[in-house]
């Protein structure tokens, strides 16, 4: 197909499992790496999306959390240590890429679970109107993909609400209260961003994150699953499909027995991919293919060995890209070990391999 697509007619071209001019191109690199780079010569005043020509994918994002006070308690030149809106007290590194090491959870039971949810109501305050009216406009013209950025289920409640272990448990022992975070975080979700979308703000997918696996193995089993976080994600499904829009769900980690059960429930994309952890993009594709799009599959491990990733991506681009259906970006996020230079070729040879 000649001619050059903005992302959306490109993405939208994916989501119908259609070939394109070539496959959209994304990925996130940390801080650390954009401070990497910005010391290589990258301008302070471009955003790496527009610096390195990748595809351009929005999000509209919205609070649904307690607002507790957030505070710093310690700050040194390596790291902050911080309460969040979530009630979590974390700390996190200035200089190098990672997640937040997440220390203390002010929710830690039922009832300091009721103190946080009264705090939780669908108020228009918590959208910021005047920074969408600013960018809205410019990102319709610009033809980008815009994605509600939904905050809901397991990964968001264990890892930003209440505690790994403590949520692991739950489960098990009270569930109700497990299903009543996973009800009400969802509620926020919806009434906020159906204001969103009742203003003239309409957007092209949901998406939101919920890491369900980890090396090899799942947090929880199919059972549980299905019993208490499945019809939280079908209702969130229905919500888009509804008003005509697409469904990507982020979830790290093998779950590959849990791909049937996204399908079932109604996600048209699923990312990462994460190859690590045992996820094989190829088999994928092979499998689900006609019925799931994807996003990810290049082994961010890789990225520290240059020549074997550009082997890797000649290994899976064309794969994935066939009849539609794909997006290139790694299994994980772009690690500070990963030069200016070497990111230029990555996507260089991302948008070679993705031509169609």
């Amino acid at each position: 197909m000649a001619g050059t697509m903005s992302t959306k007619k490109r993405v939208k071209r994916m989501y119908a499992h259609q070939e394109a001019d070539r496959v959209p191109v994304i990925d996130q690199p940390w801080g650390a790496t954009l401070e990497r780079w910005h010391k290589e010569g990258m301008p302070h005043d471009v955003e790496y999306i527009d610096y390195f020509g990748l595809d351009k994918f929005e999000t509209i994002f919205i609070d649904n959390s307690p607002q507790f006070p957030q505070e710093v308690i310690e700050e040194t030149e390596d790291y902050v240590i911080r309460t969040s809106r979530w009630g979590a007290t974390l700390k996190e590194w200035k200089h190098r890429g990672g997640v937040p090491e997440f220390l203390e959870y002010r929710i830690s039971d039922p009832d300091s679970w009721q103190d946080a949810k009264e705090r939780m109501k669908p108020d228009p305050g918590r959208i910021d109107w005047d920074d969408l009216d600013q960018k809205y406009k410019n990102w319709r013209d610009e033809g980008a993909w815009i994605s509600a950025g939904f905050w809901f289920g397991f990964d968001v409640t264990h890892a930003r609400a209440v505690g790994t272990e403590r949520l692991l448990t739950s489960m098990i022992d009270n569930p109700e209260w497990v299903k009543d975070m996973f009800s009400h975080f969802l509620k926020m979700n919806l009434k906020l961003y159906q204001m969103v979308w009742d203003k003239g703000y309409h957007f092209d997918e949901v998406s939101w994150p919920d890491d369900l696996g980890y090396k090899g193995a799942q947090f929880f089993s199919l059972k549980t699953y299905r019993e208490l976080l499945k019809p939280f994600h079908k209702k969130a499904a229905d919500w888009a499909h509804e008003k005509g829009i697409k469904v990507k769900l982020h979830s790290c980690g093998d779950v590959n027995p849990f791909v049937p059960e996204f399908i079932d429930l109604g996600i048209d994309m699923l990312n990462p991919l994460e190859v690590k952890a045992g996820m094989n993009p190829i088999e994928l594709k092979e499998k689900y293919g006609d019925k799931l799009c994807f996003q990810g599959g290049i082994n961010a491990l890789l990225y520290e060995k240059p020549e074997k990733l550009w082997s890797e991506m000649k290994k899976i681009i064309p794969q994935m890209k066939k009849q539609g259906g794909y997006i290139v970006s790694s299994d994980h996020s772009v690690p500070e070990n990963f030069s200016r230079k070497q990111f230029e070729k990555f996507v260089s040879l991302a948008h070679e391999l993705g031509s169609y």
